[in-house]
């Protein structure tokens, strides 16, 4: 049996209230927090990027793991902001942690769901016996246009995963992706922020995948909602994973620990793994966890997992979402985010 034998995520301390950015923009905040379940979001730092939460996210999940780094065969990043258009960001981060050089090391890139494709790989990567242990990681510094409804939720951060077959913290009991061609979200090389197809993202891009997804995986599996302690779904604002895990006949109180957009934003890739270690930092052994990403263009994966005995001895090493979440952070007037952003976009 391959599963977790690590993990640990990343979050910027800088933040940004969504008030602030319907401030600016002349917008009533009460219906941006009503209507999107926003309250603020993670903001990078000007020596934050993919490559950082990486590197941070993937040293608490060697450190839960307790294992040299040098014995970590692959080593994979999905991501729709790195920092290079032609270079790796996993031959930086490989170096940082002190992985290889032997190993084999990928960028990845489908939208949201990247993280999760780096997961789905490093898995069967680990399940086909090419290596003992392989890393897949989800972190974004993501992108949205001034005065666009991305703006109050493209956030930073990222979470890692370290497969293997011994002293696992969590089993991998199935695994599902679900994919169409359905353009719903882009963003050409050569400009700085996506752009998306407004209510189009929603039903036929997001709902869709996601449901058809996790309904494949349950009759899998032999499955059903109320078999889970918990559950994650993409969460590319407060509303849309509350809704799709609602109909899919998931609880509130299921959902509740992995739902961290409402302070943290939408961390791209790094979205539904985020979740998912929040959901590590508090579960129980033989615990049943389900996580679902989305990608636009469009995609989603689905895993069924079961913690282990070993996990609350382990989560202890690393720092925690909630921990991250709830710390001491500083707060960004407009014009400060505004300048960061202009930094980070210009390479400055």
């Amino acid at each position: 049996m391959a599963g977790i034998v690590g993990y640990g995520a990343f979050i910027p301390r800088n933040r940004i209230k969504s008030e602030v950015i319907a401030h600016q923009w002349g917008k009533d905040p009460a219906v941006i927090r009503r209507g999107l379940l926003l309250e603020e979001k993670s903001v990078p730092g000007l020596d934050e990027d993919t490559i950082t939460i990486s590197v941070e996210a993937g040293r608490a999940a060697i450190e839960r793991a307790g294992i040299d780094p040098r014995l970590v065969g692959a080593l994979y990043i999905g991501s729709e902001s790195h920092p290079y258009a032609v270079k790796p960001s996993g031959t930086v981060v490989a170096e940082a942690l002190g992985v290889g050089p032997d190993v084999h090391v990928a960028d990845f890139e489908f939208a949201c769901k990247a993280g999760t494709e780096a997961m789905f790989v490093a898995l069967s990567v680990v399940e086909s016996g090419r290596a003992s242990y392989a890393m897949g990681i989800g972190a974004d510094t993501s992108q949205g246009a001034p005065n666009d409804a991305l703006e109050f939720s493209a956030s930073a951060g990222g979470a890692a995963y370290l497969f293997g077959t011994k002293h696992l913290l969590a089993e991998v009991l199935d695994t599902y992706s679900y994919t169409s061609d359905t353009p719903d979200f882009w963003r050409r090389e050569g400009e700085f922020y996506p752009r998306h197809g407004g209510r189009f993202t929603g039903e036929p891009a997001y709902f869709r995948h996601v449901s058809a997804a996790t309904r494949a995986i349950l009759e899998r599996t032999g499955l059903s909602a109320k078999d889970f302690r918990y559950a994650v779904f993409h969460m590319p604002n407060g509303k849309f994973p509350l809704s799709v895990g609602k109909d899919l006949g998931f609880t509130k109180a299921q959902l509740e620990t992995g739902w961290v957009v409402s302070t943290m934003g939408n961390t791209y890739s790094g979205s539904s793994p985020t979740g998912l270690a929040a959901i590590l930092d508090v579960a129980a052994p033989d615990d049943l966890i389900l996580i679902t990403s989305f990608g636009s263009g469009a995609g989603s994966d689905s895993f069924v997992l079961k913690a282990t005995e070993l996990l609350p001895e382990r989560r202890g090493r690393a720092p925690t979402v909630r921990s991250m979440l709830d710390g001491r952070h500083r707060y960004l007037t407009y014009g400060e985010y505004a300048k960061y952003r202009e930094k980070i976009l210009l390479n400055e």
